[in-house]
């Protein structure tokens, strides 16, 4: 696969989500990753959905196109094996290794130190639950953070944890961005580095970025769950009258006024804020009086089909999306994946032949498309011989247990 990042191999020594999303977002683009699993395979190959076959659909996502070297790491012959591939013959001979991504330091002569002192320009990209060290996962991160206090019905009550693992692939993207600016520093100054990325603290920065936590240190603040209700503008879900539900949003005046215009609503508009002596043209006073808009918006979209709803506003430019599940994406008579270029299909090893994304980075007009997942161990043999391993040392330890 060639890309922008060919002639970078990165050592993947992860499990679950945000490491090996950082693996993948380098491969789709052209890096070399190899991902090291214990034989017999890493604990996550597991995960739900499966496919029929019993392959986990979920791991081969996160690891298209990536080479597989499965070893024993409770072996220090195991370990000395993978700590030779990370950084191979130095950066004169390998200018593109010695980069490695990890998400535990269960073993010290693995770790950033030990690695560092075999090769000087190592660029170590470690991920951790908490800044202190502690274990976490997405869903410990999203209720430490706050943000299941603010998710859910607008009646309230129990926190609820979203279904998407934000916190992971945001922190994948961080590992990414972190791994590829230290490369680049490597390229400039020779020197290598450890990059840290805490999961916990990419949710945090999202909290502070979008004023959540300024908000609540200033003026305490304190907002529980709306529903579809978008906080501090105009948005929610509404139902047409043959039962699509959709979700509208008002982002700026033109929106807005386009939107009463299209819904003949302008007058009625008027006259509620003359009634409650406000402007809602300002977002934040419609937001105020959300309830009394969205009475008036209820009553119009009640009385119109989907399609009639669709005719008239579309032209306006107002955001709005009718809700689908992901059956209604893979439908056959739907084609909405195969019309997107995103998509191609693949033939995974234990799961069949399905329409898959490839990295939605589109640079210079090319599209990097994606690729199977391999197989525990396919491609043990050609990385050791690509450490200098001869087939008779790479059988005994095979034989041995030591490598699959």
């Amino acid at each position: 696969m060639n890309g922008p990042l060919s002639g970078l191999r990165v050592v993947e020594l992860t499990s679950y989500v945000a490491a090996p999303l950082c693996g993948l977002v380098l491969r789709q683009l052209g890096a070399d990753v190899v991902r090291v699993e214990p034989i017999g395979g890493a604990p996550d190959r597991s995960r739900m959905p499966r496919g029929r076959q019993g392959a986990s659909l979920y791991w081969a996502g996160l690891n298209g196109g990536k080479r597989d070297l499965a070893v024993d790491l409770r072996r220090a012959e195991g370990r000395e094996l993978v700590a030779d591939l990370i950084c191979a013959a130095g950066p004169e001979a390998d200018p593109g290794g010695g980069v490695v991504i990890s998400n535990n330091t269960r073993y010290e002569d693995l770790g950033f130190e030990n690695l560092q002192a075999r090769r000087s320009d190592l660029v170590h990209v470690l991920l951790t639950g908490t800044r202190d060290g502690r274990n976490a996962v997405d869903y410990l991160v999203q209720a430490s953070t706050g943000f299941p206090t603010i998710t859910g019905p607008g009646s309230g009550g129990t926190p609820v944890n979203s279904v998407v693992p934000a916190w992971d692939i945001a922190a994948g993207l961080y590992l990414a961005v972190g791994l590829l600016a230290a490369v680049h520093e490597r390229r400039e100054t020779r020197r290598g580095q450890q990059v840290e990325v805490a999961l916990e603290d990419v949710a945090f920065a999202a909290a502070g970025a979008v004023g959540y936590l300024a908000e609540a240190q200033l003026y305490g603040i304190g907002r529980g769950p709306s529903g579809n209700e978008v906080y501090g503008t105009y948005g929610r879900d509404f139902v047409s009258s043959d039962g699509t539900r959709f979700m509208l949003v008002v982002l700026t005046l033109g929106h807005w006024r386009r939107l009463l215009e299209a819904t003949e609503l302008t007058d009625a508009i008027k006259a509620v804020e003359k009634a409650v002596q406000a402007n809602l043209d300002d977002e934040t006073q419609r937001y105020r009086y959300r309830a009394v808009i969205s009475g008036l918006l209820e009553t119009w979209f009640e009385r119109r089909t989907w399609n009639e709803i669709d005719r008239i506003l579309a032209p306006t430019g107002v955001l709005m999306s009718a809700y689908r599940t992901f059956n209604d994406l893979a439908a056959d008579d739907a084609a909405v994946l195969r019309q997107n270029p995103l998509f191609q299909e693949i033939e995974q090893p234990g799961a069949g032949h399905y329409l898959a994304p490839g990295s939605p980075l589109v640079m210079g007009g090319r599209q990097f498309g994606p690729a199977p997942a391999p197989v525990v161990g396919a491609d043990t043999d050609e990385v050791l011989t690509g450490l200098g391993i001869d087939p008779d040392r790479i059988a005994r330890l095979r034989a041995d247990g030591c490598v699959a």
